[in-house]
C-alpha cells in the first residue's frame, strides 16, 4: 500500500468520526431540549393543577348555594316546602314516622330484614307511613345551616328519591327498597351516592323508574337537590327527640325494642312494638 493511499484513508477515516461526532453532540442537544421542556411543562401542569385546587376549595360549594335556592316539592307531598311525605291508605287508624338516612347501614340493615313487612303493612292499610329524610352521614347539620364535609351521597340520594317520588309513591318505595339492598348499598365510608349515573343504574331495576327520562333529568339536573335540603332541615328540627337512624315515631313517643332505646331490628320486634302503638 502506497503512502498516498495510506494518508487518503487514515484522513477519511477521521472526517468520518467527526460527522459521527457532530451527529451525537446534535442528538444530545436534541435530547436535553426535549427533557428541559417536558419539565417545564411539568411544573407549570403542577402549578395550574395546585392552583385549580385552590380556586376549587376556596369557591362556593354548591350545596351551601342550594341551601338558599327555591325548593321544587315533587308530587305526593305536603307541607312547607313539601316535606311532608305521607305514603299509605287514607283509611289507616295511624302514622308510622320513619326516620332515615341514605347512607345509613343500620337504616339497609332494616329495610334488609323488615323493609317487606313495612310494605305489607302500608298496602294493608295496618298503618300510613311519614317519611322523614337526614343527611347527618354527610356530615350535615341543616338545623343549623351548616353543609358537611363528609360527603353529599346522602342529599344526592334525597334529591334522587324525591324524582322517584314525583313518579309515583311506589316508585319512591321500591326505589329505597333498592337503594337499600345488599346490591346496591354501599360502605358508609363510600360515597357512591354521590354519582347521579350510580342512582340511575340503581332506579333501572325499578320497573316505573327504569329508562325514565324525566325521572333521570331531575336526578342529572339537581331538580330536586333543595327539597332534599329543606327535608334535611326537618329531620334536624323534629320535636320527636330523633336524634340518629333509623328512628320509628307513632303517637309522639319513639318506638323502641329494648330499654337502651334501640329501634326494633327484626321482624317480631318491629310487630311487637306497632301493634302495642297501634293499641294505645
Amino acid at each position: 500500500m502506497s503512502q498516498r493511499n495510506s494518508q487518503t484513508a487514515k484522513n477519511a477515516a477521521r472526517e468520518r468520526l467527526r460527522v459521527e461526532r457532530e451527529k451525537q453532540a446534535k442528538r444530545a442537544k436534541v435530547k436535553r431540549q426535549v427533557i428541559v421542556a417536558c419539565s417545564v411543562v411539568a411544573v407549570l401542569a403542577a402549578a395550574g393543577g395546585i392552583g385549580y385546587a385552590v380556586v376549587q376549595a376556596n369557591k362556593p360549594g354548591y350545596w351551601e348555594d342550594e341551601k338558599s335556592a327555591k325548593v321544587v316539592a315533587p308530587a305526593n307531598t305536603t307541607g312547607t316546602d313539601g316535606t311532608t311525605v305521607v305514603i299509605g291508605k287514607s283509611t289507616a287508624p295511624k302514622t308510622l314516622k320513619v326516620y332515615e338516612d341514605p347512607r345509613c347501614p343500620i337504616c339497609a340493615q332494616f329495610e334488609q330484614t323488615v323493609g317487606s313487612t313495612v310494605k305489607k303493612d302500608i298496602d294493608d292499610g295496618k298503618f300510613k307511613i311519614q317519611y322523614v329524610g337526614g343527611t347527618f352521614i354527610d356530615g350535615d347539620s341543616l338545623g343549623k345551616g351548616k353543609i358537611g364535609t363528609n360527603g353529599e351521597g346522602s342529599k344526592n340520594a334525597m334529591s334522587a328519591m324525591g324524582a322517584a317520588l314525583n313518579v309515583s309513591p311506589e316508585a319512591f318505595l321500591e326505589y329505597k327498597t333498592a337503594l337499600y339492598s345488599t346490591k346496591w348499598h354501599p360502605e358508609e365510608t363510600d360515597d357512591k351516592f354521590k354519582n347521579d349515573s350510580y342512582l340511575i343504574q340503581v332506579a333501572d331495576t325499578v320497573p316505573a323508574l327504569k329508562n325514565n327520562k324525566t325521572f333521570q333529568d331531575a336526578v342529572k339536573s339537581g331538580k330536586y337537590d333543595a327539597w332534599a335540603l329543606a327535608m334535611s332541615k326537618t329531620f334536624d328540627t323534629n320535636k320527636d327527640g330523633v336524634t340518629g337512624t333509623p328512628s320509628f315515631v307513632m303517637n309522639g313517643k319513639m318506638l323502641t325494642a329494648d330499654s337502651s332505646g334501640n329501634p326494633p331490628m327484626t321482624v317480631a320486634a318491629f310487630n311487637s312494638v306497632v301493634d302495642a302503638a297501634l293499641k294505645a
